[in-house]
């Protein structure tokens, strides 16, 4: 009986031209299409980093909100590439608008899945770019056929390691990388 109810779902889905993703792994946890960005994140052993940081910065509400957005996710591994104290200065108090300025640099408004990144390149030439929450731009460009390059206003370039982590409010893609505003 499931698999008869998924196949009707999937294929409604299809015919109406909707993304359906099962779920994916991320940091060892299922993310689930039906959670939020919020309730997926927090599973995650690799985000555990940006989890605090997003709890610190007060951004909890926003990336539980309606949204949809895209969330470009640094793993722990990139947090600890940052120079040495970095993130311990970033998540004191006093230091809290620097560190919401970092964290909404790796959100876009909107639903951007790696087909749409590869459209927007293809359509522009060879580079994408898109506006942040924060108000700055990201540059997004391919390389090599598959993969997905983003580079930040300072000129930092982080590839994207996992796409199209369906969110019930947006679109999580985990990068190798903190991406950092002017």
């Amino acid at each position: 009986m499931k698999a008869t109810l998924w196949s009707v779902a999937l294929a409604a889905a299809l015919s109406a031209g909707t993304a359906v993703a099962a779920s994916v792994d991320v940091g060892g946890a299922a993310m689930f299409p039906e959670k939020n960005i919020v309730q997926n994140a927090v599973n995650s052993k690799d985000h555990t980093t940006l989890v605090a940081a997003v709890k610190a910065a007060g951004l909890v509400s926003t990336l539980e909100g309606k949204g949809p957005f895209t969330v470009f996710a640094p793993t722990n591994m990139a947090f600890d590439a940052l120079p040495e104290g970095t993130v311990q200065n970033l998540l004191k108090p006093e230091n809290k608008q620097q560190l919401v300025k970092v964290l909404t640099y790796h959100v876009v408004p909107g639903r951007y899945t790696k087909h749409d990144l590869e459209n927007l390149i293809r359509k522009h030439g060879g580079e994408a770019r898109i506006k942040t929450v924060e108000g700055g731009m990201l540059t997004f460009m391919m390389n090599g056929p598959q993969n997905i390059q983003i580079q930040d206003s300072s000129g930092g370039v982080a590839d994207v390691s996992t796409y199209d982590v369906i969110q019930k409010n947006g679109v999580i893609d985990v990068v190798d990388r903190v991406l950092l505003p002017k």
